[in-house]
């Protein structure tokens, strides 16, 4: 029997199921809750605004948006949101599912950390990107129900999540630094890890092997 969370039908199938397991097994609780948090808030931003959107392949997109903070899926040559887009992508493809089909839902991971351009893009890619932003970054809010915001934290609860997330972020990077540069996650290992020093992109232009 389906799992319905404030409205929003969980995918069962197959895939789902084992899209869920996998994450089980490979993140922490934090992560799990998270990413289930995401699928919903973006299928609930996705109905509010008419949209039209496979609900398989955004639930894959919102499970496996952070594989590459785990310890199993994390590299150290490349960005976090990369690692978990190129395991969604041979995941789905391992499930017969190819194509543009499976390349939306990789751009929907790779950009889930982009500011603004993911909203202008397919529905999936969108709304993975919506509910990472509610529920990491508090934008969007009140586009959401109190009862709805109460049923899914009820489902899949948030204790110190702020600081936890954080946490989370910096343990999953600290160790590929140079992968921050203009982007959000260079923030967080400021704040967090001792040392680090930003790449400054004025400095890499007047840096660079051009003479002028």
């Amino acid at each position: 029997m389906s799992e319905t969370i404030a409205g929003i039908r969980i995918p069962d199938s197959a895939l789902a199921k084992e899209a869920t397991e996998l994450v089980r097994d490979v993140a922490a609780p934090l992560l799990f809750d998270h990413s289930r948090r995401v699928f919903l808030w973006g299928s609930l931003r996705g109905r509010d605004q008419g949209l039209t959107f496979d609900p398989e392949l955004l639930y894959v997109g919102a499970m496996f948006h952070d594989l590459g903070l785990t310890e199993r899926f994390r590299r150290t040559d490349q960005r976090f949101e990369i690692d978990g887009a190129d395991e969604a992508r041979r995941f789905l493809q391992g499930h017969g599912i190819t194509g543009e089909r499976a390349d939306r839902v990789w751009t929907a991971i790779a950009l889930h950390t982009t500011p603004e351009i993911p909203l202008h893009m397919a529905p999936e890619i969108a709304l993975v990107t919506r509910g990472v932003e509610l529920d990491v970054l508090g934008i969007g809010y009140d586009a959401v129900t109190d009862e709805e915001r109460a049923t899914v934290v009820a489902a899949h609860p948030r204790p110190d999540f702020k600081n936890r997330i954080l946490a989370a972020f910096a343990e999953g990077i600290k160790d590929r630094p140079q992968t921050t540069f203009g982007n959000v996650k260079a923030d967080v290992l400021a704040h967090c890890v001792p040392g680090f020093e930003r790449g400054d992109f004025v400095e890499v232009i007047k840096g660079s092997d051009w003479p002028e």
